[in-house]
């Protein structure tokens, strides 16, 4: 395919109507040349076209980028960008420029359509179809040596697997750094080095399936996942500002502070896993988690064990019997719109699972697979007597429900009255000890967005309310002439409404968390304040916070702080910690 295609297919590649005067344009060809140009397209492409009164749609999305909003992204982000329509592999051309320096490399994002040579782990070869996989890879320099860099894989999935999840995509982590769906693969993360000037250049490549690819089975896609449809444009860019924070703060502080959420996103912790080198069995047991340095931690009969990656390949395994004999339990984040769960098992999360209101039915399924006399329901609810019904409802065993706390877990509440006191703000502020040491704005972005306030010495001082995104646009659409429009994207100078209606949300927000900031920052004294974010929107507040937020502190994206917060504190309860 040519230049000429490829622009094309950029401003098609959406799904939405484009008319042919602004599609010829951009290919350069007369409108009457467009049918032509088409039929030089792969048939892949060619069957996605439909056509009605001018206007030219296609009937899925497909993974082609409009240029200058990948080259925006990148500079939001920190990144040298660059668009190639083909290429050996796009790890060949970030490597070349590691190999002239390391300061040639560093940032470097490498967009890619075509590869002749793609790659894999292990040596596999990574083939996709024009539009049907996001092909990158990028460029990052450590001042360590590579052997210290062994959970870098991990955190460069970790960071996929947030910005998917933000998306709408449930994507999940096989150990090391596989993303999957269910029991498809979704994408795939080759790291290749190399040493020069006394640092460490990290080539990151990445995969990942957007559409459904035909010729290849037993995969997953970002299309088919989703529960809405999703802009490659978009997933691009939080994949560049989850990949540019976590790398900074890795390279800052190593994998301790991501073990946790790593492990929460990982698909197999707390089940049974055999490890193969070969084809041949080299372990089985339970998975407990992994190290800080990014090691897999095996439960076997003769003891833990640990393993790296490298050539060992993870595969599921009957259930072995539990290795610990702690107690086993259920937590319920209780929200306005939503229930989630979590089964705790050996201390940990073991799985993370959601489901609307209106229909239970998935909570009283896992109920009757995974749960027993043996465990406790314990949980943190907003939504209302008549939810906690219909959650009740589903479980056989009576649950314990847990409001605000005058204190826990070596913090103090200076709420008024803590009866008051929303349950998901205290747990989400326990939660946050997770992520953060220092004083920190502790924020959640559900159908409320909330901000509360955490000294470094641990007094949780109280915070604020406001309409989430959905409300305020609700609230527009109601009581505001004209302004009933869908979903805009957010600029910092909003030249159409449905962007100018986008930004405005997200400032109003943004400017909230920054001002807490700095009252907080005030109150302890100039120290470090940092950010910690959970929700639906967490990863879209942070990437617009990152730009102009001041350097007072990290900003962090924390998934399920809630069930966290719930965690740490019953198992101070129960004298687990």
């Amino acid at each position: 395919m040519q230049a000429q295609h490829w622009r094309l297919l950029s401003l098609l590649a959406a799904g939405l109507p484009r008319h042919v005067t602004e599609l010829a344009r951009a290919a350069g060809v007369p409108p009457h040349g467009l049918n032509g140009l088409w039929q030089q397209m792969p048939p892949h492409i060619r069957g996605l076209l439909r056509q009605h009164d001018g206007q030219w749609r296609l009937v899925r999305p497909l993974a082609v980028l409009n240029e200058d909003l990948l080259h925006r992204s990148g500079e939001k982000s920190g990144f040298q960008t660059a668009l190639l329509y083909e290429c050996t592999s796009s790890n060949d051309e970030v490597m070349r420029l590691a190999k002239q320096s390391p300061e040639s490399a560093h940032r470097v994002w490498r967009q890619v359509y075509c590869q002749s040579a793609g790659r894999g782990r292990q040596g596999k070869s990574w083939q996709a179809r024009e539009g049907e996989c996001l092909m990158f890879s990028l460029g990052w320099v450590f001042d360590r040596p590579q052997a210290q860099l062994g959970a870098l894989a991990l955190v460069c999935a970790l960071a996929c697997q947030r910005a998917l999840s933000a998306a709408g995509v449930p994507a999940r982590i096989k150990w090391p750094n596989d993303l999957v769906c269910g029991a498809g693969k979704l994408g795939g993360i080759l790291i290749e080095t190399v040493r020069s000037g006394g640092k460490t250049v990290a080539v990151i490549g990445i995969g990942i399936n957007f559409v459904l690819p035909k010729t290849v089975g037993q995969v997953a896609s970002v299309q088919a996942a989703a529960a809405r449809p999703v802009a490659a444009d978009g997933l691009v860019a939080a994949l560049m500002c989850e990949l540019a924070h976590i790398l900074s703060g890795y390279a800052q502080n190593g994998f301790a502070p991501y073990r946790a959420d790593y492990e929460a996103a990982n698909r197999d912790c707390g089940q049974s896993v055999r490890l193969l080198h070969n084809g041949t069995c080299l372990a089985e047991g339970q998975m407990s988690g992994v190290d800080d340095q990014g090691a897999l931690l095996l439960a076997t009969p003769a003891g833990m064990q640990r393993f790296f990656g490298g050539e060992i390949s993870l595969r599921q395994s009957e259930p072995l019997p539990p290795q610990s004999s702690r107690p086993q339990y259920l937590l319920l984040d209780g929200g306005n719109s939503q229930l989630k769960w979590a089964w705790v098992e050996n201390g940990r999360l073991k799985s993370v699972s959601k489901a609307p209101y209106r229909d239970l039915s998935a909570l009283g399924e896992d109920w009757r697979q995974n749960g027993g006399v043996q465990w406790q329901i314990v949980g943190s609810a907003v939504c209302g007597e008549e939810k906690k019904a219909k959650v009740a409802e589903q479980l056989l065993q009576p649950i314990r429900w847990l409001g605000s706390m005058t204190q826990g877990m070596g913090i103090k509440n200076h709420y008024r009255n803590p009866q008051e006191h929303g349950a998901d703000r205290w747990f989400n502020a326990l939660g946050s000890r997770c992520f953060s040491q220092n004083a920190c704005v502790v924020v959640s972005c559900g159908t409320a967005v909330t901000i509360d306030a955490l000294t470094d010495d641990n007094h949780y001082l109280g915070g604020s309310i406001m309409p989430g995104f959905h409300l305020m646009k609700e609230a527009m659409a109601q009581k505001t002439a004209n302004l009933n429009r869908p979903y805009g994207k957010v600029y910092p100078f909003a030249t159409t409404t449905p962007n100018a209606l986008a930004s405005g949300m997200m400032d109003a927000v943004c400017g909230a968390v920054l001002l807490m900031q700095a009252r907080l920052r005030k109150r302890v004294g100039g120290k470090p304040v940092d950010i910690v974010i959970t929700g639906g929107g967490a990863a879209r507040v942070a990437e617009a916070l990152r730009p102009s937020a001041p350097d007072w502190g990290q900003i962090c994206i924390a998934d399920n702080l809630v069930l966290i917060g719930l965690l740490g504190w019953f198992q101070q309860e129960q004298g687990q910690l």
